[in-house]
């Protein structure tokens, strides 16, 4: 049973659980201070009623010690009696006396105080006539009087004082439960809108691509608590929103790349098997044609494992390997650019070159091949989309913790809308271009990802008629090398 209603509770909404918490906490805080009140109110009637019997026996003393006994008749309802206690153990009543037919209590009271040294005030019950106050005092050596008063006018008090508080208390609970509940329901308004936006949020198909949630939490109300759960709950919106985002990249990325290398290694697969085919049919041919079918097969062969060592090394690169493909090694970056221009001046004799080195020596801690890798794939870009006669020029600077190589070309410049795409891979400007002339188009995009690997920035820049990339390399090894992204 307890159990269930534990259960039934648990299933109710905040709103009315707050509610319900409170009117419990009330109830229990009006109970004590009920209880506190009403034993106050009790005690301040009783003592009132022992100060007015105090007062009242005075008098009666005075004519119990004349007479030998009360004369005067007490107040309506109260009893009077004089107790002879000079026998010891024994209290004899002297007469007349005003006792109830029950006078035990009375006489109970008159031996106790034949041992005491002080007024005694004791509330008992008097069979037939309800709750009593007694109180003894002695009137002379050996006699002892005992005045009982009702406390008929107290309990009544305290019977309404009790009605008062159980009605006014009632009252003030229904009243704080309801406008408690409304008030709470005001409150935490803010939160049931937070949980429509999630419902909202999860009804929302996160399966397409680039959406955009479109739901935030909005309002005002709540404080400030309230105020920090939006703005978390909206920030948690809005990470989810970059989430996605980048998700969907990522797949448009992806599926791109399977597109474009799919593209790109049909070519030499379609060109090795028709090579292949022609050198099955040409074997009683002439040895020379053979030859030239082989050579053929050769150069695909050889340009197709030049694809799969690039797609290897981004993959490798991206994968952000504890092994990165780089072997570090303190290199003069200086002679590392001398290297790559003798060697472009003697593949590319119809576009001049240019070199400018600042100091004699630059030394940094890189992977030689890589960087080298680097400067000839923006060289050939160079060479390869612009006309003969273009001149290239490289300039190798010093810069604030580290090194500036810049390759630039007078050529024809590369179109805005498509430089943001200029390092994706297997992106060209030229769509026309001929693969033979043109590559695969992977080799900006691997050039930027090694740079990245070396903690450093590849960056595009220039104008309509001449276009300048720029490597900046840092002095320090970074203790994890950038993956590409």
């Amino acid at each position: 049973m307890t159990r269930r209603w534990w259960r039934a509770y648990r299933g109710l909404r905040l709103g009315t659980r707050l509610a319900l918490g409170l009117g419990v906490l009330s109830l229990v805080v009006f109970a004590v201070v009920g209880t506190v009140l009403t034993a106050y109110m009790r005690d301040y009637l009783e003592r009132q009623l022992a100060d007015q019997m105090k007062l009242v026996q005075v008098v009666q003393s005075k004519d119990a010690a004349a007479h030998g006994t009360v004369e005067r008749k007490p107040y309506y309802g109260w009893y009077t009696a004089v107790y002879d206690v000079s026998g010891g153990g024994s209290a004899d009543l002297r007469t007349p006396a005003e006792v109830p037919a029950d006078s035990r209590a009375l006489t109970e009271l008159a031996r106790t105080m034949a041992r005491s040294d002080k007024d005694l005030t004791r509330t008992v019950r008097i069979g037939g006539h309800g709750p009593y106050l007694l109180r003894a005092c002695e009137v002379e050596p050996g006699v002892v009087l005992v005045s009982a008063a009702p406390m008929g006018d107290v309990e009544d008090t305290v019977r309404r004082l009790i009605t008062v508080q159980v009605v006014a208390f009632g009252l003030a609970l229904l009243a704080l439960v309801v406008f408690g509940r409304r008030m709470l329901r005001r409150g935490l308004k803010p939160l049931s809108d937070m949980a429509s936006t999630a419902h909202g949020i999860a009804s929302h198909d996160l399966t397409e691509s680039a959406a955009r949630l479109p739901l935030r939490a909005d309002g005002r109300d709540g404080g400030k608590e309230v105020a920090e759960l939006r703005t978390a709950f909206n920030t948690m919106l809005e990470h989810i929103d970059a989430s996605l985002a980048v998700r969907a990249k990522a797949e448009q990325r992806l599926r791109r790349f399977v597109a474009d290398a799919s593209h790109e290694l049909r070519t030499p697969l379609m060109s090795v098997r028709g090579y292949a085919d022609l050198f099955q049919y040409a074997a009683a041919n002439e040895p020379a044609e053979r030859e030239r079918h082989l050579a053929r097969l050769r150069a695909e062969a050889a340009r197709m494992g030049v694809l799969l060592d690039d797609l290897l090394l981004l993959a490798r690169l991206d994968a952000a390997e504890v092994e990165t493909p780089l072997r570090w090694e303190d290199t003069d970056l200086t002679e590392l650019v001398r290297q790559a221009a003798d060697a472009f001046r003697a593949g590319r004799p119809d576009h001049p070159l240019t070199v400018t080195t600042g100091p004699a020596v630059v030394k940094l801690r890189l992977d030689p091949q890589r960087i080298r890798q680097v400067l000839d794939n923006l060289l050939t870009n160079a060479a390869v989309h612009t006309p003969p006669g273009t001149k290239v020029s490289v300039t190798l600077s010093a810069a604030p913790g580290g090194a500036r190589v810049s390759v630039a070309d007078t050529g024809p410049g590369i179109p805005a809308p498509d430089r943001e795409r200029i390092f994706d891979r297997f992106y060209r400007v030229d769509k026309a271009r001929s693969r033979d002339r043109g590559g695969s188009g992977l080799g900006l995009a691997v050039a930027a990802s090694l740079v990245r690997a070396h903690g450093g920035t590849l960056e595009l820049d220039g104008e309509p008629g001449v276009t300048v990339f720029t490597v900046t390399l840092p002095a320090f090894t970074p203790t994890r090398p950038a993956a590409a992204r």
